[in-house]
């Protein structure tokens, strides 16, 4: 859509100062501007540091209309020897319900000025991630529509609207450490419309506490109360892929939309388009990954990446090691210089002689580029919702390692629900994983999984396709939200 410098649209985006909240905004970000809306994507100070660091200095030129401010976080400063990890996240969330709205409105402020000025666009709408509430307040103050977008499966936000109930049933928190172990966790949870077949393990495991005071229950709660307020929530997903948990929530928020998978959404770039081929990373991409990949036989390679946040301990390194050695399978393996707990990464040289001519080990890479190359049959992951989205697009069955958060629900999902994966103990074990990587890439369930997951492919590219679903509903928060030209909170 083509608008004067007078009318054109103008969005401001914050994500949650975390990776895998960064992605899905940042690609929401390009699906508006392809739109004709100018852009200005919020980062934190460290965060856009990182990005540039990443990316070059040089990266956004040639892309009008999209533009990068920042913030700062009010945490305090990280070594320079450190500086490219990802920040404690308990202390983001804290600064983010205290320190964010000051500096934020201050940024709206400066915006206002200079579109009083003409230098750009007026500003119509903000788009932020859900778990800003903040955001809401400074829309309303400005008296523009807010649209929240929820970074993760709106199984995980289904979760989240109970938490509150959770503890007034006793549910949670747990009555002592015992009750991780000892099959209360196998719980059914049958009396949340949208839930079937569902365990208390499926369920976002910050319910696993003992804490009755715990502040990431709290936190999600005050959000659950909170984004009900805002003009429409917006989903990373379809309703191919979570109908029961969507219709649920439909009763919730009268303004629902999924317009999702992004991966397949943003397909309809032009590759010639600046916006093609810029990323989101924090980190430094490693193209030796691609190229090594082009030496492989079609579907020889499972792709092992446990995301941005999950770490492990040096002795469940050695077990997924050692697996992925023993399956005798080509792997790519993508390992964070902050991956273990406590201290660097460290693979015998046996291991690395032993794996020399059939593995590759990476500090990170262009994921979606990998889950699309042919030689790639297979996805070792921690079931983060962009991983998992990522993949589904690609048409990827998946080894689920999940870690934290919405990633154990994410597992059930493509478990259980579209037979895409298979889950690995937490308490990993190297013959396990290696008979979980040979039944994968060449066993008969695996073929089965793999034909699942090429069928989900193709309805999400129906869904995201011109007349589908999710491309309709992308179209009309557009029109019926973020456009709306008076726009008055009650």
């Amino acid at each position: 859509m083509s608008y004067s410098h007078e009318t054109k649209p103008h969005a401001v985006l914050i994500p949650f100062p975390v990776q895998g909240h960064i992605n899905p905004l940042f690609k929401l970000a390009k699906l508006l501007h392809l739109r004709g809306f100018h852009i200005t994507f919020v980062n934190t100070e460290y965060n856009h540091k990182r990005f540039l660091n990443s990316k070059g200095p040089n990266a956004l030129d040639g892309i009008p209309g999209f533009h990068f401010e920042t913030i700062p976080d009010a945490l305090p400063s990280i070594d320079d020897d450190d500086d490219d990890v990802t920040q404690d996240v308990h202390s983001l969330f804290d600064s983010t319900r205290k320190n964010f709205l000051i500096p934020f409105r201050n940024l709206l402020a400066r915006l206002n000025n200079s579109a009083s000025d003409g230098i750009i666009p007026s500003l119509s709408c903000l788009v932020c991630d859900a778990t800003m509430t903040f955001t809401i307040q400074a829309a309303q103050e400005l008296g523009i529509p807010i649209v929240l977008l929820w970074p993760a499966s709106a199984f995980s936000l289904l979760t989240v609207m109970h938490f509150h109930t959770l503890l007034h049933k006793g549910v949670i928190p747990l009555k002592d450490e015992s009750y991780l172990t000892n099959g209360y966790l196998d719980t059914e949870v049958n009396w949340i419309p949208g839930m079937q077949n569902f365990r208390l393990r499926d369920l976002v495991d910050y319910i696993r506490t003992t804490d009755p005071n715990d502040f990431l229950v709290k936190c999600h709660i005050e959000i659950a109360d909170r984004v009900q307020r805002a003009s429409a929530i917006v989903f990373n997903t379809c309703h191919e892929l979570e109908s029961d948990a969507l219709n649920a929530l439909s009763s919730m928020f009268p303004s629902l939309y999924t317009i999702g998978p992004f991966p397949s959404l943003l397909n309809q770039i032009s590759p010639q388009n600046p916006l093609a081929s810029l990323g989101s990373s924090l980190w430094k991409e490693d193209t030796e990954c691609v190229e090594w990949l082009e030496s492989k036989e079609p579907r020889s390679v499972v792709y092992v990446n446990f995301g941005s946040i999950t770490v492990m301990s040096h002795e469940q390194l050695l077990e997924f090691a050692w697996g992925l050695a023993n399956s005798k399978k080509n792997f790519l393996w993508i390992i964070r210089p902050d991956l273990v707990i406590g201290g660097s990464v460290i693979l015998s040289s046996e291991f690395v002689n032993e794996t020399r001519d059939r593995g590759l080990v990476a500090k990170w890479c262009q994921q979606e580029k990998v889950l699309n190359h042919p030689s790639v049959g297979g996805f070792l992951t921690h079931c983060g919702w962009n991983s998992t989205m990522e993949s589904v697009c690609a048409g990827v069955p998946m080894l689920c390692w999940p870690f934290f958060a919405d990633q154990p629900t994410n597992c059930r999902y493509i478990c259980n629900e579209w037979s895409i994966g298979m889950e690995i103990d937490n308490n990993v074990k190297r013959d396990e994983v290696e008979k979980v990587v040979n039944e994968l890439m060449v066993g008969e369930e695996g073929k089965k999984m793999r034909q699942k997951a090429m069928k989900l492919k193709k309805k999400v590219e129906e869904d995201t396709s011109v007349g589908g679903s999710s491309y309709k509903n992308l179209e009309q928060v557009i029109e019926e939200v973020l456009l709306k030209q008076s726009f008055s909170w009650v």
